[in-house]
């Protein structure tokens, strides 16, 4: 049985007299992967950061595991426990070491012992590929090896679900894909995710559904497959012909 865990329901957003996003309605079960893709300036990353509130909305509700989203406080601050997030820039803490950038969270926010959350971090940091950097500063990582620990860092705290929002944008190609692999296990091991992105290569093989979005609406939405050859929408078929052109 499908079990929601992300419940988006008639989302509007604004800023002043732009309607950013309209209408979103948007259901993630437990364990789906969910990858929106759409033109540039279509509400991807905005939908994306509503969903753990970094960006706040004008009406309408979004629950996560049953709960709606808090407005703020502590209430919230335990919810974006539960919601990682993976940006485009990778924002780890400059001076802290690696390690220390993936048990700060457990120690400060889950209350986890210091032992046993280095620990865990440094399984973390072997499964993304980085285990044998975590004494090193971020500095001294190239980008992809930095995403990763990003992510490590947000799986280090348990998440119900797992935000991306453009993860390789801002890397060079050939680290792209180390970070891509790391996600698709993740897809494997059954987290939640919803990733905004341009790789399609990544929507065709991790996704189990792909949401198209343009001018700040849902066009279609369908599963890879189905997307990738038979688009509905001149919407969709647009930007995908021009994606193989490119």
């Amino acid at each position: 049985m499908a079990e929601p865990l992300v419940v988006i329901s008639d989302v509007q957003k604004h800023y002043g007299d732009f309607h950013a996003l309209k209408s979103i309605d948007l259901t993630v079960d437990r364990g789906e992967v969910v990858v929106v893709i759409g033109p540039s300036g279509s509400g991807k990353s905005t939908l994306c950061r509503t969903i753990n509130r970094l960006e706040t909305i004008t009406s309408g509700s979004i629950t996560i595991d049953g709960k709606e989203l808090p407005k703020e406080g502590k209430a919230l601050a335990q919810l974006r426990a539960e919601v990682g997030m993976v940006f485009q820039s990778f924002n780890l803490f400059s001076h802290l070491t690696i390690l220390d950038n993936v048990t700060l969270g457990p120690i400060k926010v889950l209350g986890r012992k210091k032992a046993d959350a280095e620990k865990e971090a440094r399984e973390l940091l072997d499964r993304v590929g980085v285990g044998h950097q975590a004494d090193k500063l971020p500095a001294q990582l190239s980008g992809g090896q930095q995403q990763r620990v990003a992510i490590a860092r947000s799986l280090a705290m348990h998440p119900k679900v797992m935000l991306f929002d453009e993860p390789t944008s801002a890397l060079d190609p050939e680290m792209i894909n180390e970070v891509l692999d790391v996600m698709v296990g993740l897809a494997k091991e059954g987290m939640t995710m919803i990733v905004v992105t341009h790789e399609m290569g990544f929507a065709r093989k991790a996704a189990d559904r792909v949401v198209f979005m343009a001018d700040g609406e849902i066009v279609e939405q369908a599963a890879p497959a189905e997307f990738f050859s038979n688009p509905k929408s001149d919407r969709a078929k647009d930007f995908l012909s021009k994606l193989i052109t490119a």
